[in-house]
């Protein structure tokens, strides 16, 4: 891989890791496209989802401190027999939904009933590692589609309760329940396993559904991606190191794996800004669009591709 299919591949990593189009998806479609196997390499991955944390961390470096001071103050109550959950702050009460969220996440690391012993993590890379499976990131991004579309719809529902109601424009809950965390937790799982379901996309959209504030629920999803982000560089920085190959896992050099992650730090940094941008001036019915259309253009590359057996692109044999 050279410098340049790096950045390209840290801009779409960037820009599609925090816009509800799915970053696994678009990452699967231009390795497709380019015949680059960015997923074989495992340090590269790392420095890609480094660069994305960086960002959500800049962006929401004031929350981070706030949610930070509010633990210690919550551990403390919590030794001193002072701390009662009805009365929690909002920061605590974010806190606490944060952890809740995800717990969920855990279950990816269960095997599936009938499967031979693989669990949602072996899936993922299945589906995202062989070009054989391509027509999977096509489906999973008509469900982003889907799914987003459903958000949309049950937040107008919800503004247009509280306009015959009498209440404010600010629609939905700012407060999270467990059972909102919960649902959220398990849409981000279910998420992570197929390329091409957006994860801020499903979770945005379970939070509207749940009757959360559009931008509360665009947060927390925003800040609940800061320990699932850190959590997925740390289990592909443990698959480099007990990687068999030190020349298979170094196969991108140096500069490049940096210039890729800056290109994913600055372009996620925007990303993030773009798009709680767009949800306040409700126009994120253009992702529906973009999605349902780029999802049904693979799926008819890949029933070509199928019907060959050959990647339409790069000519190569697909695998599986």
């Amino acid at each position: 891989m050279n410098i340049w299919q790096a950045i390209i591949l840290g801009i779409v990593q960037g820009l599609t890791e925090f816009l509800p189009v799915s970053s696994s998806g678009h990452l699967t479609i231009f390795q497709h496209i380019m015949g680059v196997n960015a997923e074989g390499n495992l340090f590269f991955n790392v420095m890609l989802h480094v660069g994305t944390l960086v960002s959500v961390c800049a962006v929401y470096h004031k929350l981070i401190i706030r949610l930070i001071k509010a633990l210690f103050s919550a551990l403390k109550d919590i030794f001193t027999g002072n701390f009662k959950w009805s009365q929690m702050d909002g920061d605590r009460n974010l806190l606490a939904m944060l952890f809740i969220g995800l717990l969920p996440l855990f279950l990816l690391f269960v095997p599936i009933p009938g499967s031979g012993g693989i669990n949602g993590k072996d899936m993922a890379e299945i589906w995202q590692g062989n070009t054989g499976y391509f027509i999977v990131t096509g489906f999973a991004l008509l469900s982003t589609s889907i799914m987003l579309w459903v958000g949309i719809k049950a937040m107008e529902n919800t503004k247009e309760k509280a306009v015959h109601s009498g209440e404010n424009k600010t629609v939905g809950r700012r407060r999270m329940k467990t059972v909102d965390a919960v649902c959220v937790g398990l849409t981000q799982c279910f998420a992570a396993i197929f390329p091409g379901l957006s994860r801020s996309g499903s979770t945005l959209a379970m939070g509207q559904l749940r009757g959360i504030n559009k931008q509360a629920a665009l947060d927390y999803t925003f800040v609940l991606g800061i320990p699932s982000i850190m959590a997925a560089a740390l289990l592909e920085a443990k698959d480099a190191f007990e990687a068999q190959g030190t020349q298979d896992t170094l196969a991108v050099g140096t500069g490049a794996m940096i210039a890729g992650m800056i290109a994913a730090m600055i372009v996620g940094f925007f990303a993030i800004k773009l798009f709680k941008w767009m949800l306040a001036k409700d126009r994120t019915g253009i992702f529906v669009a973009y999605t349902a259309i780029v999802g049904i253009a693979v799926i008819v590359i890949s029933a070509i591709e199928l019907s060959t057996g050959n990647n339409l692109f790069s000519g190569a044999p697909l695998t599986f």
